[in-house]
């Protein structure tokens, strides 16, 4: 199914990775030059309530007053919704520093899951990972004692997070492998919730509605398929090319909303005038709204 009518909304600042609502509606951002954003509910009356000096990207609402942040550069944080200075949660776990915190999913006890996308590529090599297939993702847990466990590893570039409406398992993006996979909470085991997706999944997560939406970024490209299959030494020679010369994504995006069993209830595709690489959504009260590593806006449609 195409997108419908969609909205942009221009937010003051370039990058708007993921996007997540208050209570009141109010949309809150993070930008490529570290601020974290907040809008009123109509996208208008756009202030600063931080500055991580990094690179935020996921973000989640941490209890009824603060937000969470996974910084790229500067690991988890955490800053109140009326603003001030990020407190840092973390930057490393069991032995190893993040070289990626990404996204997040905050359960009801206020335990935190969390991916650190790769163990070799931070976000300015991020298409390296993607080549190389380093399954050197993590998934963890931070639980309100500040104790940190590994939930996951060996993931193909851990991307989004999200908890089922029961908080029975928690999912995460491979954007390498093109899939979510789940982990479920009581016993450990571990199995897909969807897979072989025709894009890239980024962020995910559960909105009002009870499903789990998964962005897709970008369609797979199949120049990037066949590089996958060389040897390590051409994977090295494709990662030394200048940019431009490199697999690149496509304009057309996508969205899916699935089901906790991983029924695809459903799915919008296609291009948005104005708007590509759309890597955040979040469902609130029957919208979606998008973001994006590329633009200076976000994107906001019916579902």
């Amino acid at each position: 199914m195409r997108f419908g009518p969609v909205t942009l909304v221009e937010i003051g600042g370039h990058g708007p990775e993921d996007v997540v609502l208050d209570a009141e509606g109010r949309i809150y951002t993070g930008v490529d030059d570290g601020r974290i954003l907040r809008h009123t509910a109509d996208g208008r009356g756009a202030e600063t309530i931080a500055d991580t000096g990094g690179r935020p990207l996921g973000l989640e609402l941490y209890g009824d007053d603060e937000l969470l942040i996974c910084d790229a550069r500067a690991g988890l944080l955490v800053v109140p919704l009326a603003g001030g200075k990020p407190k840092t949660l973390a930057t490393s776990a069991l032995g190893l520093d993040f070289v990626f915190c990404n996204n997040a999913a905050v359960a009801a006890d206020g335990t935190v899951y969390f991916t650190d996308s790769s163990r070799r590529f931070g976000i300015d090599n991020w298409r390296d990972d993607l080549i190389e297939q380093t399954a050197g993702g993590r998934l963890l847990r931070r639980t309100p004692d500040g104790a940190i466990d590994l939930v996951l590893d060996g993931l193909q570039f851990a991307n989004g997070v999200a908890l089922a409406p029961d908080e029975s398992f928690v999912a995460v993006a491979e954007t390498g492998a093109c899939r979510v996979t789940r982990a479920w909470l009581d016993d450990g085991r571990s199995d897909v919730l969807v897979d072989d997706l025709p894009g890239f999944p980024d962020n995910i997560s559960t909105g009002t509605d009870g499903l789990i939406w998964i962005t897709q970024a970008s369609p797979r490209v199949a120049a990037l398929d066949v590089v996958r299959r060389l040897p390590a030494f051409a994977r090295a020679g494709v990662r030394a090319l200048p940019t431009w010369l490199q697999p690149r994504p496509g304009r057309e995006v996508g969205v899916l909303g699935v089901a906790a069993d991983g029924k695809v209830e459903h799915e919008l595709r296609g291009t948005i005038d104005g708007f590509h690489m759309l890597v955040g959504v979040r469902e609130w009260r029957g919208q979606l709204y998008f973001g994006s590593l590329e633009e200076s806006k976000i994107a906001v449609t019916r579902v």
